[in-house]
């Protein structure tokens, strides 16, 4: 319930700042305020099991570092990204390149070229130019990595010597792919799989992705590969393995802490947040979802023991 009506009062608050007048977001870089180090926090989850894990992390290691801080659940992009340039929430986890093409869309349009690629640097580059005028810095990228990932029966890569993409093409394998409907015209899905490794897709199983019937699919072989997400935290139970991603078909959509620079863009906020940064992996990101979302452990516990296990905070 405090979550909702903290929601409701950053919507109000963004419905009433949208009236005033400003400068234009051309101008708005050039009169941006030195970065601010607010003591009290507001920390952003988009709703689901790793935005939540993530921002509990950010709000404990803020929390360590001196603030006061809060988790607000504002639910997606469309919400949160407007109250972070408002103020209205502070610091939010992100993806690198999916925000990125994120903020070009908003800013030039639904059609604009996109701006993020395989290569990290050039994404981040991309991606600070964006949000600088919005009044947001980007932190460093972390280790840990989400992004699109494609995985196969741990019997069919075993009896096909398949630890890549790469290898699967060359296999010349007639491949029945479970994923999304938009996966038959996404170039990061069948048609990238095909001009990249040279995977001959049969046909798009509109099953979802890394949803429990795509997963049930390859398992039983009536697919033979699905599209879910580098953090998956449920293959195993499924006897599934991913295959590596050589040719870097997919974006650079590392995690990043992004800020409301006037806020919280201080030296301080940047140290605290890169501590876990710097040991977080996407392996660690896929161990944490697992333990809420098939152990049914809360968050905030889980983040606070992986916290203390890496001895980013002193034990209880």
């Amino acid at each position: 319930m405090r979550a909702a009506v903290a929601a409701l009062a950053v919507l109000t608050a963004l419905g009433l700042s949208a009236c005033a007048g400003g400068p234009s977001l051309e101008n708005r870089s050039a009169i941006t305020a030195s970065p601010g180090d607010s003591r009290d926090l507001a920390i952003g989850s988009a709703g689901f099991t790793e935005s939540e894990l993530l921002a509990q992390m950010y709000a404990a290691l803020l929390q360590h570092a001196g603030y006061r801080t809060h988790v607000l659940t504002v639910g997606n992009r469309e919400l949160y990204e407007p109250a972070l340039e408002a103020g209205q929430v502070d610091v939010v986890p992100e993806y690198a390149a999916t925000f990125a093409d994120w903020l070009n869309a908003k800013s030039k349009g639904a059609k604009a070229a996109p701006v993020a690629s395989p290569d990290l640097g050039a994404t981040m580059a991309a991606l600070r130019r964006l949000a600088g005028p919005r009044g947001l810095s980007v932190l460093p990228a972390g280790r840990a990595v989400d992004q699109n990932a494609f995985a196969v029966s741990a019997a069919y890569a075993r009896t096909h010597h398949l630890k890549t993409l790469s290898d699967l093409g060359r296999a010349k394998l007639p491949v029945r792919l479970a994923a999304g409907d938009e996966c038959v015209q996404r170039p990061f899905c069948a048609p990238g799989l095909k001009k990249t490794y040279g995977i001959d897709i049969t046909a798009v199983d509109p099953k979802g992705v890394g949803t429990t019937p795509a997963k049930r699919a390859v398992q039983n072989g009536q697919d033979q590969m699905m599209l879910t997400t580098s953090t998956d935290a449920t293959l195993d139970q499924f006897g599934l393995v991913l295959l590596a991603d050589d040719k870097k078909l997919q974006n650079a959509d590392n995690v990043v802490p992004v800020v409301n620079r006037a806020r919280a863009g201080s030296e301080r906020v940047a140290a605290a947040l890169n501590r876990l940064n710097k040991v977080l992996t996407t392996a660690d990101l896929a161990h944490l979802n697992e333990q809420v979302d098939s152990w049914r452990r809360l968050p905030a516990d889980v983040a606070h023991n992986y916290l203390q296990s890496k001895g980013l905070l002193p034990k209880d």
